[in-house]
């Protein structure tokens, strides 16, 4: 008697009763998101035009055609350099960046006189500007990709990449006001009166990298406990010496720098990443006391000695009552929110807001000018944007096996969220009004190729977390979750035929 014929089982089917889990790449998925992303950009163009010119130009979808193509690009360099990287990324960055370029061609329309907005060039004024350093800032994430093959080797270069953090900090410290201050903040390195670069941008993925390595390596250290109190277990005070380093720095950008907004990102990244890496909420609790503490030390000096203090003790007293000077010192801050509240719920519509009275707009204060015209609603959606990209940065943090990279990955999605939160904190008056930018929105070169460099380095991150592995035994991807030494006998992945 003859054996009946056994029809060979396909790789899926062979995966699914051994309990492996298929991997995709998913970059098909990548580019649906991104051509619905310029569809909106598209059309949010298209309204604005309808709008602020009563008509609707032939050559409207030009600028949404040119960022499309320019994300493509990127999205081919990911498909073969990356091709396992998260897919949600780059759809959502090119959407905030297809935005801030239509709203600034929009301030540009509100710039010019009725007479030239209808022969206003689609590449003219700040819009042309910014989708050009757009075209830079995504070939500069394209070369970085490309020559970082592993988010790793990264480490090899933490001193020096720390050193260089410290330097291009402390450069517009310690230039004279006429070459680094711009409306009191001296952030800037200027080249005459057409250039300028905000070194600080640059300066925290030096340091954030810098961080990660240190925190690595001293981590069991630093999770030491000498006492516990309320539940809470307190570090040795020997320990503290990292902190109160950084805690210092920050404090000497607050007084020499004059800015909140870069103090507070500075401290903020390195407590949060010591708080990943050593899981002791009093790492939490002892950057805020220390922060906060010298924030207000730093009021009261400005009070009574002045001096380096003044500046810092002027810009809190316009948060504390902006409208006590509302047409001198309040008026930005004043404009801000009544620009706010003018925008209501739904606001006035792309296009039919007044952006040209609000000082500022194409930088500091876009956030209030685009909520003029999309309102509550539209600012809350674009909210959920940013929190997307800082949960996906989360999200491979969680996933790579690598200490490095977790810290890595981790840091970078809360400085992003960091700087988002300073700078609607700022207009909305919750706290101090900070020369921070807008990510992605803002004009200006510095910000949009540092936070371009800020998501490659997250597409690098999360292209190793999902990444399968080849062992011995033919290609099979890391568990899914923690570290391989925790995941024994977890479900494994294959790469699909």
């Amino acid at each position: 008697m003859t054996a009946a014929a056994v029809p060979a089982a396909s790789p899926a089917s062979t995966g699914e009763q051994s309990g492996v889990r298929l991997a995709r790449s998913r970059r098909n998925a990548e580019l649906s998101l991104l051509l619905l992303a310029m569809v909106l950009v598209a059309a949010y163009a298209a309204m604005v035009e309808a709008k602020a010119l009563d008509t609707i130009t032939p050559d409207f979808w030009i600028p949404a055609a040119a960022l499309g193509l320019v994300f493509l690009g990127l999205h081919l360099v990911i498909r073969w350099l990356a091709p396992y990287a998260d897919p949600a990324l780059l759809p959502a960055v090119a959407l905030l960046n297809g935005i801030g370029v239509g709203f600034l061609r929009r301030y540009d329309l509100a710039k010019a006189t009725p007479a030239e907005r209808e022969d206003l060039a689609v590449f003219a004024g700040t819009g042309g500007r910014q989708l050009a350093w757009t075209l830079l800032a995504v070939m500069l994430a394209a070369a970085l990709l490309a020559i970082l093959r592993d988010h790793r080797s990264l480490s090899r270069y933490a001193y020096t990449l720390g050193l260089a953090g410290i330097v291009l900090v402390m450069i517009p410290a310690v230039l004279p006001s006429r070459f680094s201050e711009i409306n009191g903040a001296k952030l800037w390195i200027k080249f005459g009166s057409f250039f300028s670069i905000q070194p600080g941008e640059f300066a925290k993925l030096a340091l954030l990298t810098f961080f990660a390595y240190y925190l690595v390596r001293k981590r069991e250290v630093l999770s030491l406990a000498s006492r516990r109190v309320l539940g809470i277990d307190f570090p040795r005070g020997r320990d503290l010496g990292p902190v109160l380093v950084v805690w210092l720095i920050s404090l000497l950008v607050l007084i020499f720098e004059k800015d909140l907004g870069t103090s507070l990102l500075y401290f903020g990244m390195f407590v949060v990443t010591l708080y990943i890496a050593t899981e002791r909420v009093s790492w939490l609790l002892i950057g805020l006391i220390l922060f906060f503490g010298g924030a207000y030390l730093a009021y009261l000096l400005g009070s009574t000695v002045g001096g380096p203090f003044a500046n810092f003790y002027d810009r809190a007293q316009i948060w504390l009552d902006p409208f006590a000077e509302p047409y001198d010192r309040g008026y930005q801050l004043v404009q801000g929110l009544l620009t706010l509240g003018t925008g209501g719920l739904f606001g006035a519509g792309p296009g039919g807001g007044q952006p040209a009275l609000l000082p500022e707009v194409q930088t500091d204060f876009i956030f209030a000018g685009i909520g003029e015209e999309i309102g509550l609603f539209g600012l809350s959606a674009l909210l959920v944007i940013y929190l997307l990209i800082v949960e996906r940065g989360l999200r491979a943090a969680l996933a790579v096996r690598d200490s490095f990279g977790k810290l890595l990955a981790g840091g970078l999605a809360f400085t992003l969220g960091l700087q988002v939160f300073v700078i609607v904190g700022g207009i909305s008056k919750l706290i101090p009004l900070t020369g921070q930018t807008t990510p992605f929105l803002s004009a200006g070169g510095s910000s949009l190729m540092a936070n371009w460099l800020l998501i490659a380095l997250l597409l690098r991150v999360s292209d190793g977390a999902r990444r399968p592995v080849t062992g011995a035994g033919g290609p099979a991807a890391r568990p899914a979750g923690g570290p391989p030494e925790q995941l024994h006998g977890a479900p494994t992945e294959v790469i699909r035929p």
